[in-house]
């Protein structure tokens, strides 16, 4: 079998191929998206004093949901939830104190201005560990949660009979997206299917690997785990701070566990491309550290994998060239196969599979809107603040 692209399309057509291959059995078997809490309520097990803090910057449309979530959950043990009310604008305090209903348990706590050195969420979140010192003094366990999330009535449950029955120091979950418009069918279950490729989560488990991250909306931390590292001080300039935390918790010798989740959900949507856009291209940059080389092997990369292997298979069967064709669609196969499980998570087709070329190349246009950003200044930003990077960091 021969190729009318010599050295071209053809040859980067089977390094593609190659690299899917590689990927679908080196990498930790991140696309099979089947690293899940246990389905079954654990037992009550001990009652331990557990405090919920939620970081909330004009969030009045969601704040109730999720503070009401928490207080529904049917934990055995004493929970306490701070909601920390960071400058909000909107009403938020009073949204969540309505979602109280008197229920004593929930604290509303206002944040202090933002000083230098910090990103807005973990000033708020540090603030809500240090009021949780007082107000519940006892917890083992801090929830770090978001307040566009809401909680599975058996989530923490689960959560805390997970750390403590294996000695993490770190419990997170990936909640489920909010998956319902064509954009959002589109590109959310591609977000969640390149978070598993760049952070296995086996690998994330493995005591032995530095592979560690997390996801900020669903963090149980053990509290001392937490003082271990210096608090949430220690990482008070990462914008990526669910990834930066579970980096330091590994570092110091802690445990760390990150898994799906099919219950326990996001209440935030972004049903244009426009919002989607946004969410990605303010700290797509960061992770990629700052770096020019970084973003161009960023780029070079998804180019190779993502779109090599549909451009090789419709040129050589335009151009009659069996082995660019053959090369391109067997890439283009595998790939769809390694996506198949976690649209399957958000209940779609694995036909979509093959549409996951079109949401590479726009993630890839976002990163590099990321950068344009950076370079014009602006960096990374939410809720009205930006943060420029400190010289030689990448959070």
């Amino acid at each position: 079998m021969t190729s009318s692209f010599p050295g071209g399309l053809a040859t980067i057509a089977l390094v593609a191929l190659l690299a899917w291959i590689w990927l679908l059995t080196m990498r930790g078997g991140f696309w099979r998206a089947d690293r899940r809490l246990p389905a079954a309520a654990p037992p009550a097990g001990p009652r331990l004093a557990i405090c919920a803090i939620i970081p909330a910057r004009d969030e009045a449309a969601t704040v109730a949901a999720a503070a009401r979530s928490l207080l529904d959950q049917d934990y055995p043990g004493p929970l306490t939830v701070v909601v920390v009310d960071d400058g909000s604008s909107d009403g938020t305090a009073a949204a969540a104190r309505e979602a109280a209903a008197g229920d004593a348990r929930l604290e509303v706590f206002p944040g202090a201005a933002l000083p230098d050195g910090w990103t807005g969420k973990l000033w708020a979140m540090a603030q809500g560990v240090d009021y949780a010192g007082h107000v519940a003094p006892d917890a083992r366990w801090l929830l770090l949660t978001d307040a566009d999330i809401a909680h599975d009535p058996h989530n923490l449950r689960r959560l805390v009979a997970k750390g403590e029955a294996e000695g993490l120091d770190l419990v997170s979950l990936m909640v489920r997206l909010v998956c319902d418009s064509a954009w959002e069918r589109l590109l959310i279950p591609a977000f969640v299917f390149f978070f598993q490729k760049l952070y296995p989560f086996r690998w994330v488990d493995d005591r032995a690997r530095r592979t560690a991250a997390a996801a900020g909306g669903c963090m149980l931390v053990r509290r001392d785990a937490l003082a271990r590292i210096g608090g949430i001080a220690s990482i008070r300039g990462s914008v990526i701070d669910d990834c930066a935390l579970a980096a330091a918790i590994k570092r110091s010798g802690g445990a760390v566990w990150l898994g799906l989740t099919e219950t326990t959900r996001s209440l935030r949507g972004y049903r244009d491309l426009a919002g989607i856009w946004d969410m990605v291209a303010r700290s797509a940059y960061v992770q990629l550290r700052h770096s020019p080389l970084l973003l161009a092997g960023t780029l070079a990369g998804m180019a190779v994998l993502y779109l090599a292997p549909p451009t090789a298979t419709l040129a050589g069967l335009v151009a009659g060239d069996p082995l660019t064709a053959v090369s391109g669609a067997a890439g283009w196969v595998l790939m769809a196969l390694a996506w198949g499980p976690t649209l399957a998570l958000y209940g779609l087709g694995r036909w979509r599979g093959a549409l996951l070329p079109v949401a590479g190349l726009l993630y890839g246009a976002m990163t590099l809107d990321s950068a344009w950003r950076s370079w014009r200044g602006r960096g990374a930003g939410w809720k009205g603040r930006h943060y420029a990077p400190a010289p030689g960091k990448g959070e």
